[in-house]
Order: C-alpha cells, then structure tokens, then sequence
C-alpha cells in the first residue's frame, strides 16, 4: 500500500490540473495500480507550527480519516484546537501537521513525526487520557488511519 499526499497552493491551482493535465498523466500510469482512493480536504488550521509540505525532517506520518456525526462536527472541531493538538504540539517527537475538513462531516489530521519511537511515547501516554476528555468516541462515526513510514526516495 501506499500513500500518497499532495499540497495545492490553492483550489484554483488543483482545478488547473485536473482540468488540463490529469487525464493525461492518469493514462500514462494505467495498470500501474488498483483500487485508488482519493479524498480533498480544505485546510482548517495547522498542528504544532505553521504547516509547510516538507518531509525532509520527519520518518514517520500519521493520518488520520474520520468520519464525524454531524451534529457533533462543530464539537469534535472544538476539541481537535483545545485538547489534541495542544497535546500533539507538546509532544518532543511531534514536527508538524495539519487539520483538513471535506464535506459531509469528514476531517482529516495529518501528524509527521521524527521517529515511530517518538510517535510512541505519545500514543503510550496519552491517547486514551485525551480521547475521553475530549469525547472522541461521541463524536466520531468512523475513524479509518495509517501510520506512514516515510521512504525519502519517493519525495518531491
């Protein structure tokens, strides 16, 4: 599996491309994967420092997708800015990330680290402090996530 992150200047930007150059570049990789997934997501607000689309300085990703019931989106937002992301940020390991909504109630969080051992001591410490403080099982209707080592090679 792979996963593949892209950051666009802006929507206009993204819309030039798929406009003018997917079709394209999709026909020249045919066969080259199946079952492709793709999801945009608008950036809501940053994780730790402003965000760059930078991975020189991190090992490790973690991505996050959930899918929020509706009438706790406003809820579950709240509490990504007030209970998660102080704790990611006050995390050693923790380099930088970002918060991103799409519609119908689906949010993504996007967390780089420096190492899985860093990433670690976190989750260990705190998930499950934080995820009944912050009412994550009421909120959240699904939650599907990886953890992305990151293979240098493949940067641009």
């Amino acid at each position: 599996m792979a996963h593949i992150f892209s950051f666009w200047e802006s929507r206009a930007f993204y819309d030039s491309f798929m406009a003018r150059s997917h079709d394209r570049l999709a026909a020249s990789q045919a066969g080259t994967f199946t079952n492709a997934q793709v999801r945009l997501f608008d950036h809501r607000f940053d994780v730790k420092t402003g965000f760059e689309p930078r991975f020189t300085d991190a090992d490790l990703i973690r991505v996050a997708l959930c899918r929020v019931h509706e009438e706790r989106a406003e809820h579950f937002v709240l509490m990504q800015e007030k209970v998660w992301n102080p704790a990611m940020a006050g995390s050693p390991g923790m380099v930088r990330g970002l918060f991103g909504e799409a519609p119908g109630s689906e949010y993504l969080v996007l967390s780089m680290w420096r190492s899985a051992a860093e990433h670690g001591k976190y989750r260990t410490e705190r998930v499950e402090r934080l995820a009944l403080r912050a009412q994550t099982e009421a909120d959240v209707a699904a939650l599907a996530g990886d953890i992305v080592d990151m293979e240098s090679a493949w940067t641009v």
